[in-house]
């Protein structure tokens, strides 16, 4: 099994006819995708070559996300839309019912995701993101940048704030692969939480174990370790990036912004391990805590 994302899930790209969208829409399609359409009202009724194994396949172009939907059976969409356009994308799919949305885009106004996230919440649409790398079973399915060649399938669930922590754990842990990895953005706002992974690893019978992400900023951390205590009964591993931020200096994500002892990676840190989370100093030594536990 996955969370959110099989090998039975039908995908559509809205923004696939633009250089990003092509580049991994074609990276998505290589790692086992099944990609079923994309969206461009201009482009409506057009297909797009790319390149499938030996050959190639055409991929249409729908003029809606509900068209797309209607004629394909998509229940997946990845957003690879310039942030100006992102909003009136994620509602789209949002009016339109699809159960899961992949944000990519980052640079998104806060302003305009608290609208679609207000929405979402409302129709009951899981969002990831955004800016985000997106979301991976391998073996089965990968929706968003995630490089799909440096792990397995496994048995560990793995849920980061950081795209580049995430490639560098499922690639320390490659010799027991993943579940699922999902990147779930570094933003002040986002779809979907730690919390939601780790209720979803917690329910699903192929994940062993979990391994948790986090950075400095805000207070997800300490939440998502309360919820570990009281709900999770799989063994949880977790590393915290930005034990050297200085106070009050925003670092990468736009959520990463520190406050006194709020926030802090020590503070998060103190929080997960009285969850019963062993906390590794770096990604490595984090992943060194995993095998332990898996060996």
């Amino acid at each position: 099994m996955a969370i959110f994302l099989t090998e039975s899930s039908k995908v559509i790209v809205q923004g696939m006819t633009g250089s990003e969208g092509q580049k991994h829409t074609t990276r998505m399609l290589a790692s086992g995708t099944t990609i079923v359409g994309g969206v461009n009202p201009r482009k409506a009724g057009t297909a797009v070559t790319f390149p499938q194994g030996e050959g190639a396949v055409d991929i249409p172009v729908f003029g809606s996300v509900s068209e797309a939907m209607t004629e394909t059976g998509a229940d997946v969409s990845v957003i690879f839309v310039p942030p100006a356009h992102t909003k009136a994308a994620v509602l789209e799919a949002i009016d339109a019912g699809m159960p899961l949305v992949v944000i990519i885009t980052e640079g998104i106004p806060v302003a305009d995701t608290a609208e679609f996230y207000t929405a979402a919440e409302a129709k009951g649409v899981r969002l990831i993101g955004p800016n985000c790398p997106g979301i991976i079973s391998p073996g089965k399915s990968n929706v968003g940048i995630i490089p799909s060649d440096i792990t397995g399938p496994g048995r560990i669930g793995l849920v980061s704030k950081s795209g580049t922590l995430t490639y560098q754990m499922m690639y320390e842990l490659r010799d027991f692969g993943f579940s699922t990895a999902i990147g779930i953005g570094g933003d002040p706002i986002i779809g979907t939480t730690h919390i939601d992974a780790l209720a979803a690893f917690e329910a699903d019978p192929d994940t062993d174990a979990i391994v948790m992400i986090g950075e400095i900023g805000g207070d997800a951390e300490e939440r998502a370790a309360a919820f570990i205590k009281a709900n999770v009964t799989k063994p949880v591993v977790g590393y915290v990036a930005g034990f050297t931020a200085p106070e009050g200096k925003t670092m990468g994500h736009a959520g990463a912004i520190v406050s006194g002892s709020s926030g802090t990676a020590q503070a998060k840190q103190e929080a997960l391990e009285a969850a019963g989370v062993k906390v590794g100093k770096t990604p490595s030594a984090t992943a060194e805590l995993m095998r332990h536990i898996l060996s």
